[in-house]
């Protein structure tokens, strides 16, 4: 059954590129990229013909994950029940790749309705087998693990000194409990509502998996917990089954959230964006007892 939905995701995305009503559906076709495809860090996207995006990398070490989602998403399209993006290359050097056009906006004001299929969503992703989703491309949770590890030791040594005194003892909690995570789901990566696409009250697709891998899925149902109102939140827990025990974890890397804002605002020289980590950082962690 996966396949034949898949299908008729595949035959609405390609009906919508082709933009079949004229040039009113190309106009909305260009709207919605400009909202969905903004300027990444990762790689830079554009549309052509009003159907497909291209994407190039940023940096040399994007290529392989941008190759990588080639490999991956062929293969995961067909276990999900919204549309996502399925790239191919479209040149080798420079690499480009291309897919058909995700219908569909950024989720700005999601509801209970957004949740129930969000959690559907997520339910499944993290249900395919891992094993299968390495062999297509996906970073193993070895691989996982020892990124995770880096991040750490450089949040506590660059994030933690900036802290007051009184709450890097929570700080440093927090990073031993990252640690310390499971392992042992495919999971998006970088799940956030500008990566979650809609059109009124419906969701149309999730899109970036360039963060893809086998980690924690914890990660991934953070903003739908905390970051949405709580209608959202609500559907959402109900439609994927939130155990207490992935609410607790999905706590943990909400209170890391901030940490990489820190370290990317360093990596800039950006000190504006260094002060809205450090406030976030302690926004979210424990208060001092």
């Amino acid at each position: 059954m996966a396949e034949s939905g898949t299908g008729r995701r595949a035959a609405a995305v390609e009906e919508h590129a082709r933009g079949g009503a004229g040039d009113g559906a190309g106009a909305l076709a260009e709207e919605e990229f400009a909202e969905g495809f903004s300027e990444g860090w990762d790689s830079e996207a554009r549309l052509v013909d009003g159907r497909w995006v291209e994407r190039r990398p940023r940096r040399p070490e994007v290529a392989g994950r941008l190759r990588a989602e080639t490999r991956l998403m062929p293969w995961l399209a067909r276990a999900l029940p919204l549309a996502v993006p399925v790239p191919r290359v479209a040149f080798d050097d420079p690499l480009v790749v291309r897919h058909a056009l995700v219908p569909g906006r950024p989720l700005t004001a999601p509801g209970a309705g957004h949740g129930r299929a969000l959690g559907a969503f997520l339910r499944a992703l993290h249900a395919v087998d891992t094993a299968e989703a390495v062999r297509h491309g996906a970073p193993s949770a070895r691989a996982a693990r020892e990124e995770r590890a880096a991040h750490a030791a450089d949040f506590r040594a660059r994030v933690l000194p900036l802290l007051p005194a009184d709450r890097r003892a929570s700080g440093a909690a927090v990073l031993a409990a990252v640690r310390d995570l499971p392992a042992h789901a495919l999971v998006h990566g970088d799940l956030g509502p500008e990566h979650v696409l809609a059109r009124e009250d419906l969701l149309t697709g999730v899109i970036d998996f360039c963060d893809a891998h086998i980690g924690d899925p914890a990660n991934d149902v953070v903003w739908p917990l905390f970051g949405g109102p709580p209608s959202f939140a609500a559907a959402f827990a109900a439609a994927y089954g939130v155990s207490r025990d992935l609410r607790d974890r999905a706590l943990v890397w909400h209170r890391l959230g901030p940490w990489y804002e820190v370290t990317h605002g360093l990596d800039l020289g950006d000190e504006d964006t260094v002060r809205s980590g450090l406030r976030g950082v302690l926004e979210r962690l424990p208060a001092p007892a």
